[in-house]
């Protein structure tokens, strides 16, 4: 399903620039390129092939924009910024000049950001989760991210998009320029419920099963593996439950190593076979035990397909879920007693009928259309005042 398309209030020239090319700053990014596409503004992409998922590729070819253009950008600060910072001022000179120039992650937001003083294009800058918010970053490392977060926001921002309030509020503790903030929440379709049956069969999980879902990178930052220790210790309490784990990541084969530790192989399913907004309508409630997140699009989609979710305590956690409401919001700890708790409690007939009522209640809070109606506000009214 594509958005709506309509004609332009006024139409713009827009370059979005991302790193990492995946999940859900990815995810994001293509939403983005389409929406302003179809809106009739003139769109051209730039990405790095570094860390591009082919799916990513697949999609951003698809939307048909004027131009997309790769550039070889690094997670990690070293010599590589230079010929990337290069490359990215060679392309808004020969292919602009563009109303608005919009960074998405630490990486393409500093190489799209820094200029030299005077009159410029506008920029927007988008963390996606400011790098400070990783909860295993040392205190130096937060102090040092954090100071370049404040100068490069202070001296060469023009507008800063959290897409949540717990990203604002972190923000601010960086000292970011409070007036320059706007906050929007990433917005999705609402999933198609065609697959529900057709996840559950290809897994051989019975109609009637209970399903706890994980969608997301097989990474630290989403750890799966709390998930999978959790589940050990609800899997005898909830007897015909299953657990459905969907993504790929660096963690996978020690994961799949765990599952087959476990003794509940017949149980646990992790397989990259179908995407999110495919797999979440097949599952009965969304788990979601990530060390740190700005705002989740997995959360949205649970949301979108009034699915109850347990979350533990991160950004975004409480924009969509009202503990104890449409679902549960857990300790973020290694320690899973919390969250095996609420996965228990969540199974019970009569509590769950009381969260699926909540969270159908909420389907629409989070829509692709509000997103893109919000950040179109943003690039007119820059590319207005660019223009006095």
């Amino acid at each position: 399903m594509s958005p709506t398309v309509r004609p332009p209030a006024k139409p713009l020239r827009l370059l979005e620039v991302l790193e990492p090319s995946g999940g859900g700053s990815g995810r994001h990014f293509l939403d983005l390129c389409r929406g302003m596409h179809a809106r009739g503004h003139h769109v051209e992409a730039v990405y790095s092939p570094r860390r591009a998922e082919d799916g990513f590729l697949r999609e951003l070819k698809e939307i048909g924009l004027p131009a997309v253009h790769a550039v070889d950008m690094h997670r990690a600060p070293g010599p590589s910024d230079l010929p990337a910072f290069r490359a990215i001022q060679r392309i808004t000179r020969k292919a602009g000049p563009f109303d608005v120039i919009h960074g998405h992650s630490s990486k393409a937001g500093a190489l799209t950001r820094l200029r030299l003083p005077g009159r410029h294009v506008p920029r927007v800058y988008t963390p996606h989760a400011f790098r400070t918010m990783d909860p295993t970053l040392g205190r130096g490392g937060r102090l040092i991210y954090g100071a370049i977060e404040a100068a490069l926001a202070w001296f060469f921002t023009d507008h800063l998009i959290a897409v949540s309030d717990d990203e604002r509020a972190h923000a601010l503790t960086l000292g970011l320029p409070d007036a320059r903030i706007s906050v929007i929440v990433n917005g999705v379709l609402a999933p198609s419920p065609g697959l529900a049956k057709t996840v559950r069969a290809s897994l051989g999980i019975p109609a009637d099963a209970f399903v706890y879902g994980f969608i997301g990178r097989l990474a630290a930052q989403k750890a799966p593996e709390r998930l999978l220790d959790a589940f050990q210790r609800v899997a005898g309490s909830v007897g015909d439950s299953h657990l459905v784990m969907i993504g790929a990541g660096d963690a996978e084969e020690e994961l799949r190593q765990c599952i087959d530790e476990t003794g509940l192989k017949d149980r646990i399913h992790l397989t990259s076979a179908f995407t999110g907004p495919q797999a979440v309508c097949a599952f009965d409630l969304i788990v979601m035990p990530s060390r740190y997140e700005a705002m989740s699009y997995v959360m949205l989609e649970a949301v979108a397909a009034a699915r109850p979710i347990i979350i533990s305590n991160v950004g975004g956690a409480r924009t969509a879920v009202d503990h104890g409401e449409n679902g549960f919001i857990v300790a973020n700890s290694d320690n899973v007693s919390q969250l095996a708790k609420a996965m228990i409690a969540a199974a019970d007939p009569e509590r769950y009928a009381e969260l699926a009522e909540a969270a159908e209640a909420r389907r629409n809070r989070f829509t692709l259309e509000q997103m893109l109606d919000r950040t179109e506000e943003i690039y007119l009214r820059l590319a207005a005042r660019r223009q006095r």
